[in-house]
């Protein structure tokens, strides 16, 4: 009876069965859906009951938006709509070929990310000496791009791509995310680690903070799904573009060290077919390392196999090696674009 009942009120909405052309025509306005009852609820209320366990009164609101976000006009958490109904997750993984937050794990991850924001901004704990000291200023300008530093013991590991080190109001948020984690032996992961003292002054901060009715928490919505006039088609056109645009470049010399045009090789399959057949698992795998979002590597991909094609190249050793040198050859052009000063920031 239970499962009937889910499924009965994940199709109570008329665009819930619509074929995906006709629900890309849909205003982010017109959808009608909530937090409350969902997946993605439940993964907030395990995010208070973390902020309970660790002593601390404030709870960050949360609203629907089309992406995650914690503003800084008020002390909350914006959700992406995706994340509040099956179909518009299916829709997201369709379009952008991952669903950022999808599952309760990586969900929980983001969410406490953003609720180290909204601690920040309801404490205005950013305009402390003690807190510029540490994590630097937080009125330093937000960069479009940054290089991370990879093998940095300064900061925190938790979101992709070394996140901490993108912004002193991002290494903020991440160190409180890593602290809030129920389980984490962060003093003994962190042991000889410059990152400790960060994660020790939050316990500090928290701990003195933490029954404090905050001085600044007007809880309104920025930029909530109901107030969104855009289509999906629309929102989904300017995220296409805006991450396709992310992607690196790469040079005929990479491709003919893989492949080859040379006579000799003719009777071997095209490097764009062998390319084609296996690029789900290339970009799963490529992502995986460089934590660069899958529809950047898919556009990457696209790019080789039209030039492979134009080249005329095809495979010079076998199917399993040739897979394994183009996720290295992948790996490093992304991850020296991104050290480069290409590394995206997102939240």
């Amino acid at each position: 009876m239970k499962k009937l009942a889910r499924k009965a009120r994940r199709n109570e909405y008329p665009w819930a069965n619509l074929p995906y052309q006709e629900l890309l025509s849909w205003r982010f306005r017109d959808l009608g859906i909530k937090v409350e009852g969902t997946e993605v609820g439940r993964c907030v209320d395990r995010l208070y009951a973390e902020l309970a366990e660790k002593g601390l009164t404030f709870r960050p609101h949360v609203w629907l938006s089309s992406e995650w976000f914690s503003p800084d006009a008020t002390p909350g958490i914006a959700i992406p709509f995706y994340l509040a109904h099956p179909r518009l997750k299916k829709l997201e993984q369709r379009q952008m070929l991952e669903v950022e937050g999808g599952t309760e794990s990586s969900c929980l991850r983001i969410l406490r990310h953003e609720a180290g924001h909204a601690f920040d901004t309801a404490y205005r704990l950013h305009r402390r000496k003690r807190y510029r000291e540490i994590f630097g200023p937080e009125t330093m300008k937000y960069p479009k791009v940054y290089s991370p530093k990879p093998y940095s013991k300064s900061y925190v590991l938790h979101l992709d791509m070394w996140y901490a080190q993108a912004h002193p109001a991002e290494d903020f948020a991440e160190t409180f995310a890593v602290w809030l984690k129920p389980g984490h032996r962060w003093r003994k992961h962190y042991k000889d680690w410059p990152a400790l003292k960060k994660l020790e002054y939050v316990d500090e901060l928290m701990a003195e903070i933490g029954q404090e009715v905050p001085p600044f928490h007007p809880r309104f919505f920025v930029e909530p799904l109901k107030e969104l006039k855009s289509t999906l088609r629309d929102h989904y056109t300017v995220k296409g573009v805006h991450y396709a645009a992310a992607r690196p470049e790469f040079f005929d010399s990479d491709l003919r060290r893989l492949f080859s045009d040379s006579k000799d090789f003719v009777a071997n399959a095209t490097a764009a077919s062998f390319l084609r057949g296996r690029r789900q698992n290339l970009r799963r795998l490529v992502a995986r390392w460089t934590g660069e979002y899958q529809y950047t590597i898919d556009k990457v991909l696209d790019d080789i196999i039209k030039r492979c094609q134009q080249l005329r190249l095809r495979l010079t050793q076998s199917p399993q090696r040739a897979e394994i040198d183009t996720v290295v050859l992948l790996t490093v052009q992304t991850m020296n674009y991104l050290h480069a000063g290409h590394h995206r920031v997102v939240l």
